[in-house]
């Protein structure tokens, strides 16, 4: 479904991904795991064409968004098809990223119209559907500004959900929320995660990565360190690589 081969990618002098491979497959659920600034975030950016690699290559349904070039450095799609192999990727951000001078429905119900074409009847009976999923149907048209962070957060979910991808990616969407409204969150996730749904998670969450993951990926300085079964990679015969970072308990 997804590879990522020997990726790199630096910022100035600072190189963030040192040669990066990973794989997923239809309906798998990956968590990445690791300390802040090993390299994960700038990943899945990367693997949602928010971030440009400087080498390697990255496939997503086996078409190449980006490859090596004859000089070896990557070469990405032209851009229209680089836009159409982009939507089958969907991001749900740290920090939510809604429209804060639109309502909740018109969060979901406009980029469905432009990037999709879709008429507004249909996109409104999508965004409702997925409004009742997450649910929010009593949210519909209100503002960011009057929802709390977990509410927030499952709108966005809808919202990336409106797009219809075919892989669901996530960058640390608890990180900003109190233990409850985690709770929230994790219970949608974890939804997804029953419909076999094809998802990346960044979390610093172990109980859910251990729990609700197919495969734990451990990156540490740019590099991926482990890749495994979640109960594994984070089960009680845990590597000393692990222990170092989450420690000897069981979450």
């Amino acid at each position: 479904m997804l590879q990522v081969i020997d990726v790199k990618k630096r910022f100035g002098d600072a190189e963030v991904l040192k040669g990066v491979s990973m794989r997923v497959a239809r309906g798998e659920v990956v968590a990445i795991i690791g300390r802040s600034g090993s390299g994960k975030s700038t990943l899945l950016r990367c693997m949602n064409h928010l971030e440009t690699i400087d080498s390697g290559e990255i496939r997503i349904g086996g078409k190449a968004m980006a490859a090596a070039g004859p000089d070896g450095r990557a070469q990405y799609l032209r851009e229209n098809e680089l836009r159409a192999l982009c939507l089958k990727m969907g991001m749900v951000f740290q920090d939510y990223n809604l429209f804060p001078h639109y309502s909740v429905m018109k969060n979901l119900v406009m980029p469905q119209r432009l990037v999709l074409g879709r008429s507004a009847a249909e996109a409104e009976k999508k965004a409702l559907d997925l409004l009742a999923k997450v649910g929010l149907s009593d949210k519909a048209h209100e503002y960011p500004c009057n929802l709390s962070g977990g509410q927030c957060q499952r709108v966005a979910i809808a919202r990336a959900l409106c797009m219809d991808p075919e892989i669901l990616c996530f960058d640390e969407p608890t990180s900003a929320l109190d233990p409850q409204l985690t709770q929230e969150v994790l219970t949608v996730i974890r939804q997804l995660a029953a419909e076999k749904r094809t998802m990346i998670v960044v979390t610093h969450e172990m109980n859910f990565a251990r729990d609700v993951a197919d495969r734990v990926i451990y990156m540490e300085d740019g590099y991926v360190v482990e890749d495994g079964p979640a109960m594994e990679v984070l089960g009680a015969n845990r590597s000393e690589a692990i222990r170092a970072f989450a420690g000897d308990s069981s979450y």
